[in-house]
């Protein structure tokens, strides 16, 4: 008997479905930005099948949302049919990042740890089952991956996630642990849930998470949490660096005493 098929990736369409009947939702806007988000580092400049393709929507609706993007100035296509986003874009994220009291006080921390240590640092926060980048600093490029505000990394296997998973309530914690592939990015990549689960609960119990090679090869990086008033942890501030010059016993005796008072001095801007 010949092996089934595999079952194909959900389009991010499909994701449109669930609020069909929904009068209050906008469809137009929601296919819009279905669009704005199917462009990437590896995919800068697409035709409209391209588009059609990648994201599930139809050539009509993908022209429509292109032609709108391009009149706003957000999108365009210098030869008439690979489109790729413009600069007007940065006007969003920007937006964000000047209204966002976490993004705002954390840049200028971290800044200053930069410049007093020479090391890169960055804040996050978790999105559905990703960080999501919201202040960083670099002094020296340790990842191949090109790591900016917006960037987004899986969360069981980095240190900024595995501190957002810790401190989740549980029954969230639980869900997440039912659905989440624990894809391998290297060999040192946590491969059960089990493991993952304990890993979860010596970071609750120690306060910090320290991944070594598990996103990328030669890449190790400390996190701590970030607390609200609440007592919720919203956040995790982190250091990464370079595994053959900087040792595990190093980080957590050099740098984790900085990072929890970076975390204390970001969580007084949240209360």
């Amino acid at each position: 008997m010949a092996p089934a098929a595999p079952t194909p990736k959900p389009t991010p369409a499909a994701s449109l479905d669930v609020y069909t009947g929904d009068p209050n939702f906008m469809t137009s806007l929601a296919r819009g930005l279905i669009v704005i988000q199917a462009f990437t580092q590896q995919n800068p400049q697409m035709t409209i099948s391209q588009l059609s393709v990648r994201t599930g929507l139809s050539r009509a609706a993908v022209r429509r949302c292109l032609y709108t993007l391009t009149k706003l100035g957000f999108a365009g296509a210098e030869d008439g049919s690979r489109y790729s986003l413009r600069p007007r874009m940065l006007t969003l994220s920007h937006t964000y990042t000047t209204s966002n009291t976490l993004s705002s006080a954390a840049q200028p921390i971290l800044e200053r740890m930069s410049a007093a240590l020479r090391e890169s640092f960055s804040v996050a926060t978790l999105d559905g089952d990703d960080i999501v980048y919201v202040a960083r600093t670099t002094v020296n490029r340790v990842m191949a991956v090109d790591l900016h505000i917006g960037s987004r990394l899986p969360a069981y296997c980095t240190s900024m996630g595995r501190i957002l998973l810790a401190y989740l309530p549980a029954e969230q914690l639980e869900q997440y642990l039912a659905r989440v592939v624990l894809t391998p990015h290297t060999t040192r990549t946590v491969n059960s849930i089990e493991k993952l689960r304990l890993l979860l609960r010596n970071t609750r119990r120690n306060g910090y998470a320290l991944c070594d090679q598990e996103y990328e090869v030669g890449l190790r990086s400390l996190a701590v949490p970030v607390f609200a008033s609440s007592g919720r942890a919203v956040a995790t501030i982190n250091l990464s660096g370079s595994a053959p010059r900087m040792s595990v016993i190093e980080m957590q005796t050099r740098y984790l005493t900085h990072l929890r008072n970076a975390a204390n001095e970001l969580s007084v801007f949240l209360r």
